[in-house]
């Protein structure tokens, strides 16, 4: 792929994960968070699987590979989502994009263990300056909140996922997975809002509008964007450029929500810049 029309991909994919955290911020004034991200995703779903059916796109053959699609939505969608919108409750948007996006250090370190890749040192120094520079970006300090925990568990799903889409993936049609994993996920946040939460969502203009937004372009169009780019290249080298997500985050929580951008996110930025560039490598397979 030419790197040009990568880079864009990457920036619209990132910018729409980023700003997806003040939205859905703003949308937890009309909803229950699991039940926002439940309809979020269910519609979503919905929609695409009825533009994968009619567009006859492969669809899997066996419960085996129906079952691989659901164990994917659980983590990607269900388990990744939860977490994200429940800690929006206790920290704000751009904490919880940061903490979310220390994804790419836990897919190098899960793909190393459980996927048998090997990276340079430089690269793993690489993701380790990205790490920093989303700390220094933090202030250089981490309140622990029932929402720290939250983030962090959005990222350990998130790791999971990716490196389940990166095993799995090569064998699903990319629209295809989109589409029912997305819908696989909303249907578990569904249930899973009458059980963990007293549900409610407030029918209003904003409220509609903030749901069409999270459910067509943060979630199709992004979801889409996302697993392609996972599907040409390796988990590790992509997942690198999550590191840019968390200021899109922090961005869009200023601009929408007044939340403070203080000057070492402009430090942390560097880093994370600078990290992105060095982890940047395809790694090798050990022999």
């Amino acid at each position: 792929m030419n790197k040009y029309v990568y880079g864009l991909l990457v920036i619209i994919t990132t910018s729409l994960m980023g700003s997806a955290f003040a939205i859905g911020k703003i949308g937890l004034i009309y909803s229950s968070p699991i039940l926002l991200v439940a309809f979020r995703f269910t519609l979503a779903g919905i929609l695409m699987a009825i533009y994968v059916y009619f567009w006859k796109r492969p669809h899997p053959k066996s419960w085996k590979e129906w079952g691989e699609i659901f164990t994917i939505g659980l983590f990607q969608t269900a388990g990744v989502m939860a977490c994200i919108f429940v800690s929006l409750k206790t920290i704000t948007a751009g904490e919880s994009s940061i903490l979310t996006f220390i994804n790419p250090l836990l897919v190098i370190i899960f793909g190393t263990v459980f996927l048998h890749l090997s990276y340079r040192r430089l690269q793993w120094f690489g993701v380790i300056l990205g790490f920093l520079g989303v700390f220094i970006t933090f202030g250089a300090h981490v309140s622990i909140k029932i929402g720290t925990i939250l983030g962090f568990v959005s990222a350990v799903s998130w790791a999971i996922g990716t490196l389940l889409i990166k095993t799995w993936g090569q064998k699903h049609d990319v629209w295809v997975l989109t589409a029912y994993q997305m819908l696989f996920g909303g249907l578990i946040l569904l249930f899973s809002s009458f059980i963990l939460e007293k549900p409610f969502f407030e029918v209003t203009v904003p409220s509609i509008l903030i749901l069409l937004w999270l459910a067509i372009m943060a979630s199709i169009v992004q979801f889409a964007v996302w697993f392609y780019l996972l599907h040409i290249g390796d988990p590790g080298k992509t997942s690198a450029f999550l590191f840019l997500a968390p200021f899109f985050g922090v961005l869009s929580g200023w601009l929408l929500l007044d939340e403070p951008i203080h000057w070492y996110v402009m430090v942390g930025g560097i880093f994370i810049f600078s990290g992105i560039f060095l982890a940047n490598w395809t790694p090798k397979a050990k022999i």
